[in-house]
C-alpha cells in the first residue's frame, strides 16, 4: 500500500510507482483505493489508498481499504514513509485489522491476514502497534459474541464465554449470579424479563483490579441475547436482527479485558445482565408492577422495554455497592436511536459536561461517533405512574431521551457521574463499510478503550 497525503502527493515509493499514481483516480480521498496491475513483475499489484488530511481516521480508512483490495490469499506489504505520526500508524492498524474480520462461524470461515509494514524506525511503533492489535482483538471478540445465533447464545453460554476468558488473564475475576441468588438479591427486574425463557437469566460481574488503580469505572451493558418483544410481540422484520440485543454487554466486557491486556492502571467492575425476553406462560406481562432491585417500584405496560427494567437493576446496584467513581452504560436501548441519529451514531446522555466532553474526545479518536442529547427535568413528568414509583415506557414520545430519564432514577447522588449510551443503531452495520464489516461492528469498544487509556 502506497499512502497519499491530502494533496495528492505520494508519500513513498519508487519512480515506477510514482508514475502510476500519477494515473490514480482521486488518490488523496481518505480510503480511496486504486489496484494497479504489474504484469509479470513482482509484485503483481501495487494498492494506492489515500489517507486524506493524514490523520489517524485518514490512515484507518487507507488501511481497511487496502486489506479489502488484496486477495485473502496474498500478503499484504505496507511501505511506511519516515515521519508517520505514531497514532495514524495506529489507525492504519486498526484499519487493516478490524476491515479483515470475518465471523468465526461464517461459512468461509476466519481470515488470516499477513500483513508486514515496512520503515527504517519500527521501534516508534511499538506502543501504537500493541494498542492497536488489542483494541482489534477485543472488537472482534464483540463482534463474534453478537454475531452468534441465539440458539447457540442463551444467558448461559455469554456467562460461560466470559469466565473463560477470564481465566487467561492475571488479575481478572468474574462472578456469575444465578437466579436463586438474584432472587435472594432482589434484582426483580432481570429476573422478571428473563422470567418467560427456558434459559434462565444470568448477572456477570467481570473485575480488572490492579494495584495502582486511581479510579473506580463501572461499566454495564445490557445483554439481551434474543428479544421477541415478550408478550408485547415484534413484528417478523423487527425481531429478525434481535440476537444484537446484547451488544452493549459485548463491548463493556470486550473493552474490560482490553483494559487488563493493556495493563491499564484503573479498575473496572462490568455488569452485564442477560436474559432472553421470550414469550410463554411464564413471561411478565403489560400492566405488571415489577420490585427493582431497590425497592422501588415500576409500571411496565409494554414487555418490549424491557432493557431499561434490566438495566434499572444493576445501575442500582452498582451505586449502592460498588462505590464507583464513575458509571457509563452502553445499551442497544431504542430504536428512537436511529430516527433521532441515524444509523451510524450513537447518542450520549450525561449530567457531567467532562465526562461527556472525555467519551466525545475518545469516540472520536476512535472512529465511533456519538452525539449528546439532553435530559430535560420536565420531561420527567412523563414516567409518572398511578399504581407505581414510576412508568417504564409512557407513549409520549422521545423514546430515547424518556428512556435515559428512566434511567437516571436509579443513579441516586451518582447521577452526576453517570453517562448512557443508547447504541443499537451503530452496532449493526448492513454492509462492508471502511473498517466496518457487514453484521455486528462491536460498537462502543474502541470509545471505551480509549476513554479508560485516558
Amino acid at each position: 500500500m502506497l499512502p497519499a497525503d491530502s494533496s495528492g502527493v505520494l508519500a513513498g515509493g519508487d519512480d515506477e510507482t510514482a508514475e502510476l499514481f500519477r494515473g490514480a483516480d482521486e488518490p488523496g480521498r481518505a480510503g480511496a483505493v486504486q489496484v494497479l496491475p504489474r504484469p509479470l513483475r513482482i509484485p503483481a499489484r501495487i494498492v494506492i489508498a489515500g489517507v486524506g488530511a493524514a490523520d489517524e481516521a485518514g490512515w484507518r480508512s487507507a488501511g481497511a481499504a487496502a486489506v479489502r483490495a488484496v486477495p485473502v490469499t496474498e500478503p499484504l506489504n505496507i511501505l511506511l514513509p519516515d515521519g508517520v505520526a505514531p497514532d495514524a500508524v495506529r489507525g492504519l492498524a486498526e484499519g487493516v485489522w478490524l476491515a479483515a474480520y470475518r465471523f468465526r462461524d461464517a461459512v468461509e470461515g476466519p481470515r488470516s491476514v499477513e500483513v508486514t509494514l515496512q520503515t527504517s524506525t519500527p521501534g516508534t511503533y511499538h506502543a501504537s502497534l500493541a494498542a492497536a492489535r488489542v483494541t482489534a482483538a477485543a472488537t472482534w471478540l464483540a463482534r463474534d459474541l453478537t454475531n452468534m445465533p441465539a440458539s447457540v447464545k442463551n444467558p448461559v453460554w455469554f456467562a460461560d464465554q466470559v469466565v473463560a476468558e477470564a481465566a487467561t488473564r492475571p488479575g481478572v475475576s468474574v462472578l456469575v449470579r444465578e437466579p436463586e441468588q438474584l432472587r435472594a438479591e432482589g434484582f426483580g427486574g432481570l429476573l422478571a424479563v428473563g422470567g418467560g425463557s427456558a434459559s434462565p437469566p444470568r448477572l456477570v460481574e467481570l473485575s480488572w483490579r490492579p494495584e495502582r488503580a486511581t479510579r473506580h469505572i463501572v461499566l454495564v451493558g445490557k445483554g439481551i441475547t434474543f428479544d421477541t418483544g415478550g408478550l408485547s410481540i415484534k413484528g417478523r422484520t423487527g425481531m429478525a436482527l434481535m440476537k444484537k440485543d446484547m451488544g452493549g454487554a459485548a463491548a463493556i466486557i470486550a473493552a474490560t479485558l482490553a483494559a487488563a491486556d493493556l495493563n491499564l492502571p484503573v479498575r473496572i467492575t462490568a455488569l452485564t445482565p442477560l436474559a432472553e425476553n421470550m414469550v410463554s406462560g411464564s413471561a411478565y406481562r403489560p400492566g405488571d408492577v415489577i420490585t427493582q432491585w431497590d425497592g422501588t417500584t415500576t409500571e411496565t405496560t409494554n414487555s418490549d422495554a424491557e432493557g431499561r427494567l434490566v438495566l434499572a437493576d444493576v445501575l442500582a446496584f452498582a451505586v449502592a455497592r460498588l462505590e464507583p467513581d464513575v458509571v457509563i452504560d452502553l445499551a442497544t436501548l431504542t430504536g428512537a436511536n436511529a430516527v433521532a441519529l441515524g444509523k451510524r451514531t450513537a447518542a450520549l446522555y450525561t449530567h457531567d459536561d467532562a465526562l461527556a466532553q472525555a467519551l466525545e474526545q475518545a469516540g472520536a479518536a476512535a472512529g465511533e461517533r456519538m452525539w449528546r442529547l439532553p435530559l430535560p427535568e420536565d420531561y420527567v413528568e412523563y414516567l409518572h405512574s398511578d399504581i407505581a414509583d414510576r412508568h417504564s415506557s409512557p407513549a409520549m414520545g422521545a423514546g430515547s431521551v424518556v428512556a435515559a430519564l428512566f434511567l437516571g432514577e436509579f443513579l441516586g447522588d451518582r447521577v452526576e457521574s453517570w453517562a448512557h449510551l443508547d447504541m443499537s443503531a451503530p452496532s449493526w452495520a448492513e454492509k462492508h463499510e471502511s473498517d466496518l464489516v457487514k453484521g455486528a461492528t462491536g460498537w462502543g469498544v474502541r470509545t471505551l478503550v480509549r476513554y479508560l487509556s485516558a
